[in-house]
């Protein structure tokens, strides 16, 4: 939580700037004093400046997709607030979250300003991308259903960010499997293989390469170092259980 103890501090919105920094400082009152600086810890690439803006570019854009087919659900509130647990943020925190969440949901929220800003700071670090993409996906299906607008801004929102079409279908896959075992206690076969992103055809040295593939990309503490906010370890750490549970059921019936 190193990062957050250094915006509180100080610095951050303006080191960060641009639309990422603002919605920080907003998001805080601007109560922090912009004349602190934090020798490298706010550099371009630097760990904690990823982290503090993978956090206010999770949730403004999670508002911003819950709000894409015209309502904000009950489910998908509920969605935001289960990230929030699985966060186990502070009160201050959570607050601030809050207020990115309902910014993301103005009509003049600069998404693609936002993205653009995003992936800049993430200086190429691909498997952040993929799960800042994988939350916002999750948040488009909490109620069980993925509209078509929210289709498209998720398209979108992939393209801006570097991903294919078809990467995105993957992903769709990956989350329409594990939304159907909610607490790790009900994947079949089928969300199984969807989450592996393999067909029931597959070789077993296809079902091990997809797995390890899979491991690599979502590994909590290779997710860490890159700059995932510490306190998404856990949201990090279920994607691999979900993955593991489907390798062992992929690969059981295999047998």
């Amino acid at each position: 939580m190193a990062w957050w103890g250094t915006l509180l501090g100080g610095t951050l919105g303006y080191m960060l700037g641009g639309p990422l920094g603002a919605m920080l400082g907003a998001a805080l009152g601007g109560n922090f004093d912009r004349g602190i600086n934090v020798s490298g810890q706010f550099d371009p690439g630097a760990q904690e400046r990823v982290q503090a803006a993978f956090f206010s570019a999770t949730f403004s854009t999670m508002g911003h997709v819950a709000k894409a087919d015209g309502k904000v659900t009950a489910d998908e509130i509920a969605s935001a607030s289960h990230i929030m647990s699985q966060m186990q943020l502070t009160a201050e925190q959570r607050q601030a979250a809050k207020k990115l969440f309902n910014e993301g949901k103005n009509t003049t929220f600069p998404l693609d300003e936002v993205l653009y800003q995003f992936r800049k700071e993430c200086h190429r670090r691909r498997n952040l991308l993929q799960m800042f993409l994988e939350i916002q996906i999750s948040m488009a299906m909490a109620d069980g259903h993925l509209h078509s607008d929210e289709k498209q801004l998720l398209y979108h929102i992939g393209e801006v960010l570097g991903f294919s079409h078809q990467q995105l279908e993957h992903l769709f896959q990956f989350a329409a499997g594990a939304s159907q075992s909610p607490g790790h206690q009900t994947q079949t076969l089928d969300d199984a293989y969807a989450i592996l992103g393999i067909s029931k055809s597959a070789s077993d040295d296809e079902i091990k390469k997809a797995y390890r593939r899979l491991m690599s990309q979502h590994h909590p503490d290779k997710l860490v170092s890159k700059g995932l906010p510490e306190e998404m370890i856990k949201v990090a750490t279920e994607k691999t259980q979900e993955i593991r549970k489907a390798y062992e059921l992929v690969k059981d019936s295999k047998k």
